[in-house]
């Protein structure tokens, strides 16, 4: 199965134009050219964001963010950093922010609808007096990741309407899903028991965050 089993396609800006309509005057002029004072408010309770960007031979990446009491700092209303925590060293994110320096943002709220999307460009920094600011419990991130804002805007709520994000009760799994030790084990045949992977994941949870 690939797109090519897709017959009729949406293939200019006329015709996507023509389906759905165009964007009203308010949702236009609500889109800036940096932070305002509501948009830095919104970000400094923001604990999570889904990271977007794309290397140089074109593949993608969204990665999530999170840190309490929020995932990026406001240095100024054009500029806004991100520590990088400790991860899986894979660094898709990092590597294509080296090589194309296009990022896209969408900070969330628990528990509220709106949210607020931040596109501009962006560098991997290593600044100690940046990062200094960014340490928790002790623990100073080694790099980060500093963005100049191009363009900002609050995304109205219909889409977490429509998902019922929020609203309870929240299943922390559903039934049909496996755990993630077991999920692991069956993509990469590694010689674990999901018992001893789990233990091994619920740990570095509860011990390697920072």
């Amino acid at each position: 199965m690939s797109l090519d089993q897709f017959r009729h396609r949406v293939t200019s800006t006329e015709q996507l134009e023509s389906l759905i309509g165009t964007p009203s005057e308010l949702v236009i002029r609500k889109q800036l050219s940096q932070l305002d004072r509501h948009m830095q408010a919104f970000i400094a309770e923001a604990p999570f964001a889904l990271l977007g960007t794309y290397g140089r031979d074109g593949q993608c990446d969204v990665s999530p963010r999170g840190d309490r009491p929020s995932v990026a700092t406001v240095i100024d209303p054009k500029t806004l950093v991100l520590a990088e925590r400790p991860g899986n060293r894979r660094a898709d994110s990092l590597q294509n922010i080296i090589e194309t320096d296009r990022v896209g943002l969408l900070f969330v709220i628990p528990g509220l609808g709106e949210t607020l999307r931040v596109n501009g460009s962006a560098c991997v920094i290593q600044d100690e007096e940046v990062l200094a600011t960014l340490a928790v419990q002790g623990k100073q991130p080694v790099i980060g990741i500093a963005v100049e804002v191009e363009e900002c805007y609050l995304q109205c709520a219909k889409a977490l309407i429509r998902s019922k994000l929020w609203e309870p009760p929240a299943p922390l799994r559903t039934p049909s899903l496996s755990c993630f030790a077991e999920i692991l084990i069956d993509q990469t045949h590694v010689d674990e028991t999901v018992e001893s992977l789990d233990e091994q994941i619920q740990q570095s949870y509860s011990e390697r965050l920072y």
